[in-house]
């Protein structure tokens, strides 16, 4: 196909401290709530004690092995990198003044080892981690106090690397709070929808003032929000379905109204009326929320469906966020549903309603892959998914939509957030672990490396337009 994508397309992938760095408490750093999850963001929040260890603990050992690694994406020709700053090297426990000069000095080696290979880094703040002390000594997201120390945590990384760093994200899936309360904002599982859409709050005014900190701080800079794009479909024509379909998707939507517009929509305060939520937003939280977000960024890796018929709900209960299955969709091995077409649709739901750059920093394919006695991983169902993703990207461009880059999911293969498994790979590149973590953590190219290699070179020219 003839290219669509601009000539500064930030082509890339996207990775997460927790689930590459490993180097668990090297340096200085903190106990994190990630640590505390070693089956994953829905499984049991597990106190640790000396001489335990989890997967995430070394993950794929990239704190060490970064160099090696940043030079294999320079060699697929990436002009992009998201990754996240893992809160705790900064800030052990979350509320000391003085910041870890270690964990500084880290992101400092792996921000100019980029810059070597003329790699942009995009760089998430708090990506489903926070520091452990703040949810033991504070109550997480629920206490106001949080709202200044992330304050000072986002300043103090602003200022150190605001000649290296331009692009800037606040909380990695910002909505998956309403679904995973210990992640997302640090509070129990069983906590009231009040406490939780508080803490919510609390992160929306501290996303905001990061905003402002950023325009302040960082000459240039662009600093984005970052959405679960769940887009959802009504299962019928049937208006009351319709009706359902939008109320579950203003659920996730309501977030980026917030952070693109400046203030809480008409819909949530009915909905907080109605349901009895209590929220305290001050006047000072009201004029805090004016500060905007430059971009919009967000994840999609799958579609679902609405009805209002409780029978065919209560099937769903099964996939990561309840979704009704869609009747006309394949799906893939952990029974997430394939929609490249519903990824045009979301870029152009998302641009008709902010007329904001819009930037897909996590899109992939989960799968078990097989080295075979060659030593070759012939990944087609991966590259087959990207490419039609891509081709769908392309279209949205030419429908108008506005689009930045494109940051692949687990370039390299990295620990699941769901489950913490190795075995749910994402990468163009094999990382030698299992889920019980043996292996000799080696490096091997599978055969969609060279694809995407040649689908970057081409600036999208190589994709294939299967209509």
């Amino acid at each position: 196909m003839s290219s669509k994508f601009p000539d500064h397309f930030l082509w890339g992938g996207a990775v997460a401290a927790n689930q590459v760095e490993g180097a668990y408490q090297t340096d200085g750093k903190g106990l994190s709530t990630s640590d505390l999850q070693p089956q994953g963001i829905f499984g049991a929040i597990t106190p640790r004690v000396d001489g335990d260890s989890g997967i995430k603990d070394v993950a794929i050992d990239f704190y060490h092995r970064y160099p090696q690694d940043i030079a294999l994406f320079a060699e697929m020709g990436f002009k992009c990198l998201r990754t996240s700053i893992a809160w705790t090297r900064i800030f052990p426990q979350g509320d000391e003044e003085a910041p870890n000069e270690a964990g500084l000095a880290f992101y400092d080696r792996l921000f100019d080892e980029m810059a070597r290979y003329g790699i942009q880094p995009l760089v998430t703040l708090s990506h489903y981690e926070m520091p452990y002390g703040l949810v033991k000594q504070y109550g997480g997201w629920g206490n106001r106090k949080t709202i200044g120390f992330f304050e000072h945590y986002a300043r103090t990384v602003f200022e150190r690397y605001k000649h290296k760093v331009q692009h800037w994200l606040t909380f990695n899936e910002i909505n998956m709070s309403l679904h995973a309360p210990f992640t997302g904002v640090g509070l129990a599982e069983d906590s009231s929808k009040s406490e939780i859409y508080q803490a919510i709050h609390h992160q929306l005014v501290a996303s905001a003032r990061a905003v402002k900190a950023c325009h302040e701080i960082v000459p240039g800079g662009k600093i984005g929000n970052m959405l679960l794009g769940g887009i959802l479909y009504p299962l019928s024509c049937k208006p009351e379905d319709v009706l359902e379909t939008q109320r579950q998707n203003r659920d996730w939507l309501f977030f980026g109204d917030v952070q693109a517009r400046g203030g809480y929509p008409a819909y949530m305060r009915r909905y907080f009326r109605e349901n009895g939520i209590q929220v305290e937003i001050t006047a000072e939280d009201q004029q805090a929320l004016r500060e905007t977000i430059d971009f919009i960024s967000f994840s999609y890796y799958m579609s679902g469906c609405v009805t209002t018929d409780e029978a065919q709900n209560n099937t769903a209960r099964t996939n990561i966020l309840n979704m009704v299955p869609n009747p006309h969709l394949a799906s893939s091995e952990w029974g997430w549903q394939i929609d490249p077409v519903g990824l045009r649709y979301l870029l152009n739901v998302l641009y008709d309603r902010y007329q904001k750059p819009l930037f897909i920093v996590e899109n992939g394919l989960g799968a078990k892959d097989r080295v075979e006695a060659d030593g070759s991983i012939n990944d087609d169902y991966r590259i087959n998914y990207l490419n039609d993703h891509l081709v769908q990207v392309a279209e949205a461009i030419d429908d108008g939509v506005e689009v930045m880059g494109y940051t692949s999911w687990g370039p390299i293969d990295l620990v699941s957030a769901s489950k913490a498994e190795m075995s749910k790979r994402y990468g163009f590149i094999y990382v030698d672990r299992d889920d019980a973590g043996n292996g000799s953590l080696e490096r091997r190219r599978k055969k969609s490396f060279y694809w995407y290699r040649d689908v970057i070179q081409s600036n999208g020219n190589s994709l294939k337009n299967k209509a």
